[in-house]
């Protein structure tokens, strides 16, 4: 069984939402990427959403778009990536990993090479921000031989036909962005994300995580209690922007995470 589906099931079993945390490979030191992945995993992280670095992040804000900008100025590409997975994979065997990024990078490197090679390292699922499911089919069967998920995004902004149908697609979980914009940017509406969440939880049944706009304990209760998963990214990534070395890294990691993973693990699923 995919890791990301067992994860879930073992949440729903617990009745707690999860923690996906998103960091940046290569971001704030290329050496500590693998260090940060376990560290988060230490700290309450369910599930880990390791981004790739591009030049052109265009549905990220300014904190992930410098993390990449760094990342890159640092020589880090998706040989790093990998190469971290594989070492991350050598102590954690459980937990669920998502590589997320564009498609101009994988493209490059050859997709289905691309795609053999992050298995092989140990990823579950790839979250492609400019691949939609009208971009997908050419690889479904490639992703559905190695047991990949492809986790796809929804807009507050779809329009319900469009809901349904990427619904009926999801697979992993679907990724209910909660405003529109950009990450790390805007002012989260509660109310509207809790009732867009039930919409969208009630079409399909596979798990939902919300994520873009949450920065705290408070906001990944007031959402956590509505969705199968929270997800944090921008504002952990800037919290670990200043890290000055390993053990620093880690007690800014654990500053940041363990209040917000305190307060998921309180929380009960709402039906």
């Amino acid at each position: 069984m995919n890791r990301l589906d067992a994860r879930f099931q073992a949440l729903r079993a617990a009745g707690r939402p999860g923690l996906v945390t998103f960091i940046t490979a290569g971001d704030p030191n290329p050496e500590w990427t693998d260090a940060a992945m376990h560290s988060v995993v230490r700290h309450g992280a369910d599930v880990i959403e390791l981004g790739m670095p591009f030049s052109d992040p265009m549905a990220d804000g300014p904190v992930i778009q410098q993390a990449n900008e760094r990342a890159l100025a640092k020589g880090v590409g998706l040989v790093h990536v990998l190469e971290a997975l594989r070492r991350f994979r050598q102590l954690d065997r459980d937990t669920p990993v998502v590589l997320m990024g564009y498609l101009n990078p994988i493209e490059r490197f050859g997709f289905e090479a691309f795609v053999r090679a992050a298995h092989a390292a140990g990823a579950d699922a790839l979250l492609l921000v400019d691949c939609p499911p009208e971009e997908s089919d050419g690889h479904a069967a490639l992703l559905a031989e190695l047991d990949l998920h492809q986790i796809f995004l929804l807009a507050p902004t779809s329009p319900a036909a469009r809901r349904q149908r990427i619904a009926a697609r999801a697979s992993g979980f679907l990724y209910y962005v909660s405003f529109k914009g950009i990450t790390g940017a805007g002012h989260l509406e509660q109310d509207s994300a809790i009732v867009a969440l039930r919409e969208v939880r009630a079409l399909t049944r596979t798990p939902v995580a919300v994520g873009f706009g949450i920065k705290d304990a408070a906001s990944a209760a007031a959402l956590g209690a509505h969705a199968d998963a929270v997800v944090i990214g921008s504002a952990l990534v800037e919290s670990m922007a200043p890290a000055r070395s390993e053990g620093d890294l880690d007690g800014r990691i654990g500053a940041f995470l363990d209040p917000i993973a305190q307060a998921l693990r309180s929380l009960r699923l709402a039906a």
